[in-house]
């Protein structure tokens, strides 16, 4: 009898634990159902896809609010991408009407409540991108199930346009531009109003975001328009101050734009590019050429914010007084530059054929033009230091890979952290460096063997990717991600990565602008990954030493 008792309650708390759901939610549209996934005794997820946060667009106009919908949404499908260009750039594909988000919330014993939310930003260049991500053994790489569920935490992802829908800007107030970064202003605010419903706390809402979608993090912080409406922020390879993050010419495009979709470049150029075809409008973005060692292929991506004295009233460096109470977390991969400087020059994956020295030059004189002569040769002479009479292959290479990287990643990251920390009066500061060797690397792979994580490496640690396809990983990855899924949702429960629900390998030390200490995360953890000063002597080089030569090659440093 016992026995059958012991059993009964086994059955019914089983019972009880598969209805562990939010069921049907209220939400100020109108009411959402989605969908539960059981992943363990005691442990589900409810997930919500496609729940709009605002109307379906105007072309070239700011979002305005959803008009709300009639009976209970069967949120079970994710919502097409904004319309943008293909990879080929031959075709469009997705939607104008893609202003959707997408919420997964972890359940243990009892439906959750005030929990932390982690709004998620996709990248892409400010040009492409889905709040999905490429789908990876049948499994989204920005799925929020493995970090809500092991962090526990909501996870929320966004749509917001791109490409000339996102970012065409005339530079004044015909088309000022940044509608794809109101659209995340839009979704941040949606979620402040409704997370609740969901479970969530609305005063703790963390945005993160990678590439374009770190950079569109650090202007939501810089923005006057966020005020209140988030604590904290985490930037992956990607800061307003990225060279490829802020359009210095938009009028220029839009000429240009203008003009291949048969629209006046007068008075009656903006009315009629409102009035052009969506579906036209995106295809006559500029084409992202292939890179040279003159001309590298970032320096292409025309597309992105602008200062429009309205979301961005005043350039970035002068804006940091508005994140003075946001929690910053920033950082990059030691090897972001791979991806871009690979191809930039065209013997550099090729075996068999040797990188001429004169290619790595010709790509630094590109990407110090504003410099003039005399900054190129300063910044040669820096980075060739170590190089000795007769450099090798791999040191000639692994040097564009760090000019790459520096200029594009590392210095604009380390600009940003270290105005966050000036700026700061109740935020605090995080710095790190991911420098897991790339999956790539390995033998029978097309890297060469010393190259560390690669852009957008970091991604498939921070979605948990070892452990939702085991198979294409091994213990040290799952290890990485743990770690790094413990730090960012620690991070966004309590504002620093070492204390919330989950354990950490190491202290992480917030920076600060005398210790200037950052992390070095990797599989293989110790003591001595903390570190301090990331690559100084670089980002003096490109933050101080060249700024001050004017392009004339008169010099006004000592």
């Amino acid at each position: 009898m016992e026995k059958l008792k012991i059993l009964f309650a086994v059955v019914l708390s089983l019972g009880t634990a598969s209805a562990t759901s939010l069921g049907v939610v209220h939400t100020e549209g109108g009411s959402v159902q989605g969908q539960n996934i059981r992943l363990g005794l005691f442990r589900s997820v409810d997930v919500f896809k496609g729940i709009p946060f605002a109307a379906k667009p105007g072309t070239l106009e700011k979002p305005k609010p959803h008009p709300g919908w009639d009976g209970i949404l069967k949120a079970t499908k994710f919502a097409q991408r904004c319309l943008q260009i293909s990879m080929l750039q031959t075709s469009t594909f997705g939607s104008e009407d893609c202003l959707y988000l997408n919420i997964w919330v972890p359940h243990g014993r009892h439906v959750s409540s005030n929990l932390p939310a982690m709004i998620w930003f996709y990248g892409g260049g400010f040009m492409v991108g889905g709040s999905m991500g490429p789908n990876f053994l049948n499994n989204y790489l920005y799925s929020g199930q493995e970090i809500a569920d092991q962090g526990n935490v909501i996870v929320v992802s966004v749509g917001y346009r791109v490409g000339t829908l996102g970012f065409l800007s005339t530079g004044d107030s015909g088309l000022p531009g940044n509608y794809g970064l109101w659209d995340q202003h839009s979704a941040i605010a949606w979620v402040h109003r409704n997370i609740h419903s969901f479970g969530g706390d609305p005063n703790n809402i963390t945005l993160f975001g990678e590439s374009a979608g770190g950079a569109s993090v650090s202007y939501q912080t810089l923005t006057p328009h966020n005020k209140g409406l988030f604590k904290r922020a985490i930037s992956q390879s990607g800061v307003a101050f990225c060279p490829w993050a802020l359009s210095r010419n938009p009028h220029k495009v839009t000429l240009e734009v203008a003009e291949k979709v048969g629209c006046p470049i007068d008075d009656r150029m903006v009315a009629c590019l409102k009035s052009t075809d969506a579906a036209t409008l995106a295809m006559a973005a500029p084409k992202i050429k292939q890179g040279s060692p003159d001309s590298p292929a970032v320096k292409n991506l025309l597309l992105s914010p602008v200062v429009d004295g309205d979301f961005l009233p005043d350039q970035p460096s002068n804006l940091f007084h508005n994140s003075a109470d946001i929690d910053y977390l920033a950082g990059v991969n030691d090897m972001d530059g791979h991806l871009f400087t690979s191809k930039d020059i065209p013997s550099f994956n090729d075996e068999n054929q040797e990188t001429p020295i004169e290619d790595v030059k010709r790509l630094l004189a590109a990407y110090t033009k504003e410099n003039g002569q005399a900054g190129f040769e300063i910044a040669f002479a820096e980075y060739s230091s170590n190089w000795g009479p007769t450099p090798s292959q791999d040191t000639i290479k692994r040097t564009a890979v760090d000019i790459g990287t520096d200029s594009m990643f590392l210095v604009p990251t380390q600009t940003s952290i270290f105005l966050h920390a000036a700026y700061a009066t109740s935020g605090r500061t995080y710095s790190y460096l991911l420098s897991e060797p790339s999956l790539l690397a390995r033998p029978g792979k097309p890297y060469h063997d010393w190259v560390g994580a690669d852009h957008a490496d970091d991604l498939q640690y921070v979605f948990g990717k070892p452990f939702t396809t085991p198979k294409a990983y091994g213990d040290r990855h799952r290890d990485l991600s743990g770690y790094m899924i413990a730090y960012w949702t620690n991070f966004a429960r309590t504002g620093n990565p070492n204390e919330g629900n989950m354990k950490v390998p190491v202290t992480w030390p917030e920076f600060t602008r005398t210790g200037q200490q950052f992390l070095n995360i990797n599989a293989k953890m110790n003591e001595s990954s903390i570190e301090k000063e990331m690559r100084l002597r670089f980002v003096r080089l490109w933050t101080s030493t060249l700024p001050s030569l004017s392009s004339y090659g008169v010099t006004d440093a000592e």
